[in-house]
């Protein structure tokens, strides 16, 4: 019963949001307009955080927990875990230091939201990742290096 409630309301809201698009309701520009494009088309890290951030600055901090394999099994796919203890987190960026465009996620959060997330990154060679956490008060950070090429065949 949940089940086909539930498939109801999402084919509801997949017409609602096609005909917004069909209609020009909402248009692929204004979806796409909280997007940083210069800040992840920049080639080093401090530039991509200076556009996202405002400043390249952060601080090493033992408040930011960030999980990752030590050899990766796939580049194309590496886990990461980011987890905060502070409040009012504002934000929690990745950057693969290694990669031609290094800042790979970003994630804004909301005023009621965990300081926490979760995804996969895919690393173009070894390297640091490096998860940034801006906060009301600060800019902080942690970092790990990651072996891209352990789960790559060599030959």
């Amino acid at each position: 019963m949940i089940d086909a409630r539930r498939r109801r309301v999402l084919k509801g809201a997949l017409a609602a949001v096609g005909v917004a698009f069909a209609t020009g309701l909402v248009s692929a520009r204004a979806v796409l307009a909280a997007w940083n494009a210069a800040a992840f088309r920049a080639e080093d890290p401090a530039t991509a955080l200076q556009g996202l951030l405002g400043t390249s600055e952060h601080t090493p901090s033992d408040a930011v927990r960030l999980q990752a394999p030590d050899d990766a099994e796939n580049a194309a796919a590496v886990r990461v875990t980011v987890e905060v203890d502070l409040p009012n987190v504002r934000s929690i960026s990745l950057i693969a230091s290694g990669n031609p465009y290094p800042l790979v996620a970003s994630f804004e959060l909301g005023p009621r939201a965990e300081g926490f997330i979760s995804t996969s990154i895919k690393m173009a060679q070894t390297a640091d990742v490096v998860a940034v956490v801006k906060t009301d008060d600060a800019i902080l950070s942690a970092a790990k290096r990651v072996n891209a090429a352990a789960g790559r065949c060599v030959g």
